[in-house]
C-alpha cells in the first residue's frame, strides 16, 4: 500500500542555507519519497515552500498543496513555490475560510493529518511549543499515526 504523507514545518528557514535543507530532505524524505507515495503539503512560506520545490524536483510521488483560504491569499514566497511546480502539483485544494486566522490553519493541518497515514515534521529547533507545527503532529499523535519529527 503506497504512502501518504502529511509534511509540516516552521515557517523560519532563514537560519539555514537552501543547500542545508535540499540535504535534510534527501535523507529524510527520500525513503518515503517513491513511486506511489502522495504527500501533503500545506501552502505555506517556510518548510512548505521548500518540501513541495523538493518533492517536485526529486521524486515522483504524488503532491496536494492544501491552503487554508485560496492560493491567491498565500505569500508571495509561497505561491511562487505553488506556480513554479505547475503541473508537478496532483490536486490544489483550497478551502476557502472565512478568514485566515489561526482557526482556519488548524482546519487545514486537520484536513492533511485526516487523509495520510503518517506525519512528517520539521519544527524549529528546541523545546516543544504551541506552533501550527506542533499542533500538526500532535493531531496525528491523537489518531495513532506514526510521526517523523526532525527538528531545524
Amino acid at each position: 500500500m503506497p504512502l501518504a504523507a502529511v509534511i509540516t514545518g516552521t515557517r523560519k528557514t532563514g537560519h539555514r542555507e537552501l543547500n542545508w535543507f535540499n540535504d535534510l530532505f534527501f535523507v529524510y524524505l527520500s525513503p518515503w519519497a517513491t513511486d506511489g507515495a502522495h504527500f501533503y503539503v500545506g501552502g505555506a512560506q517556510g518548510i512548505d515552500s521548500l518540501c513541495l520545490l523538493w518533492l517536485a524536483g526529486n521524486s515522483s510521488s504524488r503532491i496536494t498543496v492544501v491552503v487554508p483560504g485560496t492560493v491567491e491569499q498565500q505569500p508571495d514566497e509561497a505561491r511562487q513555490a505553488i506556480e513554479r511546480c505547475g503541473s508537478r502539483v496532483d490536486e490544489l485544494v483550497e478551502l476557502k475560510a472565512s478568514e485566515l486566522r489561526t482557526p482556519a490553519y488548524h482546519a487545514r493541518n486537520r484536513y492533511m493529518v485526516d487523509r495520510a497515514q503518517m506525519a512528517i515534521g520539521f519544527p524549529l529547533e528546541g523545546p516543544q511549543g504551541t506552533s501550527g507545527t506542533w499542533q500538526t503532529i500532535n493531531y496525528a499523535a491523537t489518531g495513532g499515526k506514526p510521526r517523523l519529527i526532525v527538528p531545524v
